[in-house]
């Protein structure tokens, strides 16, 4: 699974922490014990302590999928009536599951992260674009030079990530009742399907030398989101939260491109690098007073070329 972490936490530290609690249950599963109640005080003491160490690494979400999970709780609550010879089969049962299943998620969480540290340890700039970019920005994903954009040198490599929850959204987009939105998303997802080709990341441009300079690679990859993660109620917050957790996992700045005004400072409340790209420039202000003196609006107009049509047809009609 995909961790998420808090805020501010060292990915290695991370790391280093999953391992310890890790470790710590594949050692609780072979401890030998008396009866299968010292056997349920042993496994609650390594929940409460393995909760205790990730507590202020990770989310309360994730959490609960490592350590605190259903069956934890309901072996907490069953602790003051489980001490009986009766019970001693299924006590046993019930630790060993638990205590399997959580050697496994946390086993299959550090891989991830593992791979993750591998694969995002290249020497990239990190960038998440929201949906505004795709659709706003005065060029298609095609033809955007994002080092420009970004104000980079051409010879830096960028890796641009999609959250799964903006591509969900370019995806609603297809279905605007807008022209504009409606093609722009299909451009993105469009291209964005072909470089990847059912994989969840890809090269885009490769590294190049042109006559005039050397231009680095652009590489594209869809972040899926952790398995049981909720998102939150605006997708606005929600792809910020993202790119804060990619910045945990991949221990380097991310930068936000975007080009809305709420979304620019959202993203630097939450501690992240946002580029504004300025929207398609709306022309010069309109002439308001002229707009608003009367027989100048639009239903006047319209009113004045009928009467036109219709003068001009009695003009043109045999006399009687």
């Amino acid at each position: 699974m995909l961790i998420t972490p808090r805020p501010g936490t060292d990915r290695q530290n991370l790391l280093d922490a999953l391992r310890t609690v890790h470790t710590a249950a594949s050692n609780e599963r072979g401890r030998g014990y008396t009866s299968a109640y010292a056997r349920l005080l042993g496994y609650l003491e390594w929940a409460l302590r393995s909760a205790q160490q990730l507590r202020n690494l990770v989310s309360a979400e994730d959490l609960t999928a490592l350590v605190l999970t259903k069956r934890h709780d309901t072996l907490l609550d069953g602790v003051g009536h489980l001490a009986g010879s009766s019970q001693e089969r299924l006590v046993n049962l019930l630790v060993d599951q638990e205590l399997a299943e959580r050697d496994e998620a946390l086993e299959a969480a550090i891989d991830l992260l593992r791979s993750l540290m591998n694969r995002w340890d290249g020497p990239e700039w990190f960038v998440v674009a929201d949906s505004s970019f795709y659709i706003q920005n005065p060029d298609k994903l095609e033809d955007v030079d994002l080092h420009k954009v970004l104000g980079l040198p051409s010879g830096e490599h960028i890796r641009l990530l999609f959250p799964i929850t903006v591509v969900d959204e370019l995806d609603g987009l297809k279905e605007a009742g807008k022209h504009r939105p409606r093609w722009r998303a299909g451009h993105t997802l469009g291209l964005l399907d072909g470089t990847l080709n059912g994989s969840l990341s890809g090269i885009w441009r490769r590294s190049r030398l042109t006559q005039d300079e050397v231009r680095g690679q652009i590489s594209l990859e869809i972040v899926l989101d952790p398995p049981g993660h909720v998102r939150l109620p605006l997708a606005d917050d929600e792809i910020i939260d993202r790119a804060v957790a990619i910045q945990s996992l991949a221990g380097r700045p991310v930068r936000l491109l975007t080009c809305d005004t709420s979304q620019h400072t959202r993203g630097k409340a939450a501690g992240l690098q946002v580029t504004k790209v300025p929207a398609k420039d709306p022309g010069p202000e309109p002439d308001w007073e002229a707009q608003d003196s009367p027989g100048n609006g639009t239903r006047a107009k319209r009113r004045e070329r009928q009467a036109a049509d219709a003068a001009s047809r009695q003009t043109d009609a045999p006399a009687g």
